[in-house]
């Protein structure tokens, strides 16, 4: 099921293959979270079968740092003395536990797969297929309702430093726009790539606003890194870019976009973090003009269409070309990801664009109908929109819509989240408005 996030856990028909726990992120409405996938669970000790003393183990450690524990079973299989036998030493443990029956594609014979679970006593069984995510947002729903809110107020930290990360590939100039931005010899800097090999805080004061900078280290392509120090380096890089308020994706300007780069704006886009496109090295370029200029943004906005939201910025940190321009993007990128739009604004500019241009039918002639929406979270804006059934709701009116609230309410520099959920007509009254 872990396999649904882009680097889920290892599969295959075999048991024990995972074996140790395996640390993946995502996110789901207001919520942002670690998934902790682990080894399946066997009580009995059986010398034939290798590691399971240790799978057991290293199971329980997670279910400790646990705040909810989602009990997967077969429904395919059926419910089995193990299932049993695992249910009953969950229902001991002070973490709440979710039921999903696994391997159930066919949603009409969902229910009756799950029918033998019921009497397992961890309430609901969700029917769900880990391979091909029916039956998922449910699912979700209901593990993120013991998590814990994030208090009112809390997206106004605005007195606290906004956390910079400067991401890019080795030798593009990242160690080098720090020291100028930090106007001290802070990070040691080299033609040699992979110079730096930390990741290196350095805290800024400009204009009575404090900034703290994670110059991270130089990320390759995965198959060229290798294991050891260089992929904790590149560990320790994305870790610090996830916990930042702001992503700083460096490029160099004498070189194109490179398929790293765009795997970077991809993560930075999925981890939900504000971004500034910083192309450094442009004092290199020769015969500048404002053709060329408009043709280079161009083909970032083509090449990174993750982060097409992004402002750009073309720099040089050698020569100080431009580089205080950063802190201007960087405080704007902040302000929208934390940007909260009132429910009754929102809901003007959706229904402007739905009546501008209607979801398109099916073939059978179902017609997507959009109810109401609401803003849920901020970092990044997370809205929900009410609907018939999302499924009729394809990529690209998905992404007509989200350009629309961009057109409309701004989030430059900052991903938003659109989230269809399924609501009946006569629900269609709007949660009330705190803004």
């Amino acid at each position: 099921m872990t396999q649904r996030f882009e680097s889920g856990g290892l599969v295959h028909d075999e048991a024990g293959v995972t074996r140790d726990r395996t640390y993946g992120y995502g996110w789901w409405a207001a919520h942002e979270f670690a998934v902790v996938d682990t080894g399946g669970l066997v009580f009995d000790e059986d010398e034939s079968q290798v590691f399971m003393r240790e799978i057991r183990q290293q199971a329980l450690v997670a279910l400790q740092e646990a705040s909810v524990a989602l009990l997967v079973v077969d429904g395919q299989f059926g419910c089995t003395a193990l299932d049993e036998e695992i249910a009953g030493f969950l229902r001991k443990q002070s973490v709440p536990t979710v039921l999903a029956v696994n391997k159930c594609e066919s949603t009409k014979s969902g229910d009756l797969q799950t029918a033998d679970f019921w009497g397992l006593g961890m309430g609901t069984p969700f029917a769900v297929s880990g391979m091909h995510g029916t039956g998922m947002g449910d699912l979700m729903d209901a593990l993120v309702k013991p998590l814990p809110q994030r208090a009112v107020g809390a997206d106004d930290d605005e007195d606290e430093p906004l956390r910079i990360a400067i991401l890019g590939k080795p030798n593009v100039g990242k160690s080098s726009l720090l020291n100028r931005l930090a106007r001290a010899e802070r990070a040691i800097v080299s033609d040699i790539a992979g110079t730096t090999r930390d990741v290196i805080d350095q805290r800024v004061i400009n204009h009575k606003r404090e900034y703290v900078f994670l110059d991270t280290a130089g990320v390759r392509r995965a198959a060229r890194v290798s294991k050891g120090v260089e992929q904790m380096m590149v560990k320790r890089s994305l870790k610090a870019a996830r916990r930042s308020d702001v992503c700083l994706l460096v490029l160099d300007a004498t070189e194109g976009v490179s398929d790293q780069e765009m795997t970077l704006a991809n993560f930075i886009a999925e981890s939900g973090r504000a971004c500034v496109i910083v192309v450094n090295k442009w004092d290199a370029v020769s015969e500048k003009d404002d053709k060329l200029y408009r043709t280079s943004k161009a083909y970032l906005e083509n090449r990174l269409p993750t982060v097409s939201w992004a402002s750009q910025l073309f720099i040089s940190a050698k020569t100080g070309l431009k580089t205080q321009q950063i802190y201007d993007a960087v405080e704007a990128a902040a302000k929208n990801h934390r940007l909260r739009v009132s429910t009754s604004v929102m809901n003007e500019v959706l229904e402007d664009a739905v009546r501008w241009q209607r979801p398109p039918a099916t073939t059978t002639g179902r017609q997507g109908n959009v109810y109401y929406c609401a803003q849920v979270s901020t970092r990044p804006p997370t809205i929900v929109i009410f609907c018939n059934d999302p499924d009729l709701f394809g990529a690209s009116y998905r992404r007509y819509l989200e350009g629309q609230l961009r057109k409309s309410l701004g989030f430059a520099g900052t991903p938003i989240r659109l989230l269809f959920r399924a609501r009946q007509r006569q629900s269609r009254s709007a949660p009330g408005d705190s803004d």
